[in-house]
C-alpha cells in the first residue's frame, strides 16, 4: 500500500516574508532556503515541527487549520480538548467555567482529549514486551516524521499503536453509536497546541485513517473563551462538569508524563535540539539499556506548542496541580478494553527518504561523492550567505542544480579578486539568493555610510 503524502499545517506568506533567513538556520531537517529574497520550502523534508513559525520576526510563516464555522455541518459537536488548554488558563478561569464557554459557543459536548490514557498504557506495556527496545513514542508528530525523514534506521523503534487521542475518539464515536445516534451527524474536534498535530490527523502516518472531523487552532479558540468570560462571566460559573481524565491522563502531555507509567527503564526528552543529538547517539549505537523513549519537539512538551498562548512553564505547573486532585485511572478502563482492544496498531511506518541525490542507487552515491568533496571545498562556517543553512547544505544543492559554488561568498569573493568572475554577475548571483530589492537597499547603505 503506498504511503499517501505528507499534510503541512505550515505555509510561507511570500507577501510578509523579508529572506531574514532565521526559519533556514533552526530547521532541523534544512527543509528551507532562501530564493529570491524569500524563504523557500521543501515541503518532503518538512516536519511540521514549528521552529521557524517561533523563529519568524515577521509572523510570515502560519498554520492552517480548519475553520471554526464547520463544526456547525453536524449536529452532535463533540470537542477534545487536551488538557494543556486548561492549563493556558492559570487560575483565571475554572475548568467548569471554560467547558460552560465553549458549549456556549456551539459545541454540543466537550470531552478530555486524554481520556484513553489509561487504557493505552496497558497496551503499551504489554507491546514492550514483543518488541525490540528500545520502543520510541509516537505521542508527538513531530519526532516520528522527524524519524522517518533524518533517521529512517530506527523506523521500526518507533511505537506502532494509536496514541490517546485517536483512542479516545474512536472511543467517543461508539459511545454515540451506543445512544442510538446517526453516526453521520456526530462531528468530532480537536482543539491543538501545534502544528504537527493537525499534519498528521490530516495525514496519519501508518495505514489508517483519522476519525477526528476537524482540528481548530488552541490560540484561537483561547481568545474566544477568554474574550467571553471577560464580557460574560457571570453567566458562565454555574453549570457542573465533572472531569472523567485521570491525574495519568492529566499529565500525559507534559515532559515525563509516559516514562514514569512504562515498565523498565525510560528517558524523557524535550526541544527539537536534544531529540536529535539524543537520536543521532541512538543510531550510532551509543545508547543501550533503554526500554521507552519519550521524545517531544517542544520545549516542556506540549506546553511549549506553538500555539499556546501561556508561559509554558506555567502551564505546565497549572496542569500538575489540577492532576492532583484527580483519581490516578478513570472507570472507562473496562468499556475501552471492551471495545479497542486489539484494534489501535496503526500499520506499518515507513521511512520516508530525503531523496538528497537520485532514486537510482549508483548516481546516488555518484552525487554523494561529488558533494563530499565539494563540502571539503567550501569554507565550512556555515554563514548562510548562500542562502542554504549550511555548507554541507550547499554542496548537495550544487549537486542536484540548485545552486552554483559561486553562491558561496567566500568562493565568490576569491573569484572576483582573481579576475574570474565579474563585479555585474557577482552581484545577480546575489540578487538571485536574497533579491534585488534587499541588494540593492544594502548599497544604499553603504553608500550612506561612505557619505558621512
Amino acid at each position: 500500500m503506498e504511503q499517501q503524502a505528507f499534510h503541512h499545517a505550515l505555509k510561507i506568506r511570500h507577501d510578509v516574508c523579508t529572506g531574514c533567513s532565521h526559519c533556514m538556520k533552526v530547521c532541523p531537517t534544512e527543509a528551507l532556503r532562501v530564493h529570491g529574497g524569500k524563504a523557500l520550502l521543501y515541503p518532503v523534508w518538512c516536519i511540521d515541527c514549528g521552529e521557524c513559525h517561533r523563529a519568524c520576526p515577521t509572523r510570515a510563516i502560519v498554520v492552517e487549520d480548519d475553520d471554526f464555522k464547520d463544526i456547525f455541518r453536524y449536529r452532535h459537536r463533540i470537542l477534545l480538548i487536551p488538557s494543556v488548554f486548561i492549563g493556558q488558563f492559570g487560575a483565571t478561569v475554572s475548568r467548569r467555567e471554560i467547558i460552560d464557554i465553549l458549549l456556549y459557543l456551539g459545541f454540543t459536548d466537550v470531552r478530555e482529549a486524554e481520556h484513553g490514557v489509561d487504557f493505552l498504557i496497558d497496551e503499551i506495556n504489554r507491546y514492550l514486551q514483543t518488541h525490540e527496545k528500545p520502543v520510541i513514542s509516537s505521542f508527538c508528530p513531530a519526532v516520528t516524521r522527524l524519524i522517518q525523514i533524518r533517521f529512517p534506521a530506527l523506523v521500526d523503534h518507533v511505537l506502532r499503536l494509536k496514541q490517546p487521542l485517536e483512542v479516545t475518539t474512536e472511543y467517543f464515536r461508539q459511545w454515540y453509536a451506543r445512544q442510538d445516534i446517526d453516526p453521520g451527524e456526530v462531528g468530532i474536534f480537536y482543539l491543538t497546541p501545534c502544528a504537527a498535530k493537525i499534519a498528521s490527523i490530516k495525514a496519519p502516518v501508518g495505514d489508517y485513517a483519522s476519525p477526528i472531523d476537524g482540528v481548530i487552532n488552541m490560540n484561537y479558540m483561547y481568545n474566544r473563551v477568554l474574550q467571553e468570560y471577560r464580557q460574560h462571566a457571570k453567566e458562565h460559573s454555574a453549570t457542573a462538569h465533572e472531569t472523567q481524565v485521570s491525574a495519568r491522563g492529566m499529565t500525559w502531555s507534559l515532559t515525563g508524563g509516559e516514562v514514569r507509567h512504562i515498565d523498565g527503564k525510560g528517558l524523557a526528552i524535550d526541544g527539537i535540539e536534544n531529540v536529535v543529538e539524543f537520536l543521532e547517539r541512538l543510531e550510532n549505537d551509543e545508547i543501550s539499556g533503554v526500554d521507552y523513549l519519550e521524545l517531544r519537539a517542544c520545549d516542556e512538551s506540549c506546553s511549549g506548542g506553538i500555539l499556546t498562548p501561556y508561559n509554558r512553564f506555567l502551564a505546565a505547573e497549572c496542569i500538575r496541580l489540577n492532576a492532583q486532585a484527580q483519581a490516578s485511572a478513570n472507570d472507562a478502563i473496562g468499556e475501552y478494553q471492551q471495545y479497542l482492544s486489539g484494534a489501535i496498531d496503526v500499520g506499518e511506518i515507513r521511512p520516508r527518504s530525503m531523496v538528497k541525490y537520485d532514486l537510482d542507487i549508483t548516481k546516488a552515491l555518484q552525487k554523494m561523492e561529488k558533494a563530499r568533496k565539494l563540502k571539503r571545498a567550501l569554507p565550512g562556517v556555515d554563514c548562510g550567505a548562500c542562502g542554504a543553512p549550511s555548507c554541507e547544505a550547499l554542496a548537495e544543492d550544487i549537486v542536484r542544480g540548485q545552486a552554483s559554488v559561486e553562491h558561496c561568498i567566500f568562493i565568490q569573493t576569491r573569484s572576483e579578486k582573481q579576475g574570474l568572475l565579474p563585479q555585474e554577475q557577482a552581484i545577480k548571483i546575489m540578487e538571485k539568493i536574497w533579491g534585488k530589492e534587499k541588494i540593492d537597499e544594502c548599497a544604499m547603505r553603504d553608500e550612506g555610510i561612505k557619505n558621512r
